[in-house]
């Protein structure tokens, strides 16, 4: 399975109004584990950026002068993204400066060339009702670093989210999918496992460990009149031992 993190830094909260987007960062995760592929991209906006933002992602107009706009980098965007699955925090928001973004270019919305979207901020409301359930809130809550993040960056907090996503949907992964490659041939997960790749340890009873067993088994015998299942159904010799 394809997956990809996705997040967007804007000139401000609401896209209705003229707000736009100025930076894109998606990192690739396939079969639950991290690619090292990334999209990353700041655009200019053609337009101010609000000062309540700046403070929030720390990006000027001055520095987003010489960068691309939406439309020099938009086929590198939709490729990177096509038919895989989004997961995105309050995904919402982001999807609506897309889908903005590529109507202004009379195309079709986004989210149309993704397939299923993942809104990890709505997972985390289930999992963690009533509490504070902001990336960062959460990267607190799972043990992933964020120490390096001092503003926000859509690269960065994709890379954060995809960490914080795996710490949230561990339980989902079986002791087989956890100690295999989870490799995939020609873009397909295997749907067979082989299992001759795991080395198991065997732990065997120690003679103290089988001592104290057969004592049990005795006790229990003994209280049923002898009348035990293990008793019928064991060879003579054994019981006789």
């Amino acid at each position: 399975m394809r997956q990809i993190v996705l997040d967007t830094e804007t000139t401000g909260l609401n896209h209705a109004s003229g707000d736009r987007l100025i930076e894109i960062g998606c990192v690739e995760l396939v079969n639950r584990r991290l690619t090292g592929r990334h999209l990353h991209y700041y655009i200019n906006p053609e337009r101010d950026i609000h000062e309540d933002a700046i403070a929030v992602h720390g990006i000027t107009l001055d520095f987003l002068a010489d960068k691309p706009k939406f439309g020099e980098v938009v086929n590198e965007i939709r490729d990177f993204v096509q038919d895989a699955e989004l997961i995105i925090h309050n995904a919402a928001f982001d999807l609506g400066f897309l889908d903005m973004e590529f109507q202004l270019l009379g195309l079709p919305p986004f989210r149309q060339h993704a397939g299923s979207v993942i809104d990890t901020l709505r997972e985390a409301r289930q999992m963690f009702p009533g509490k504070r359930n902001s990336l960062d809130a959460l990267c607190d809550r799972l043990g992933v670093s964020n120490a390096h993040r001092t503003l926000h960056g859509a690269l960065l907090d994709a890379e954060l989210l995809a960490e914080v996503y795996l710490a949230m949907t561990r339980g989902q992964n079986s002791l087989v999918i956890d100690m295999l490659d989870g490799a995939a041939t020609g873009g397909e997960t295997q749907a067979t496992a082989d299992l001759s790749v795991l080395t198991l340890p065997v732990l065997l009873a120690t003679e103290d460990e089988v001592s104290a067993h057969m004592g049990v088994l005795k006790e229990l015998d003994k209280a049923s009149g002898g009348k035990t299942v293990w008793q019928e159904s064991a060879p003579a010799e054994a019981t006789a031992q």
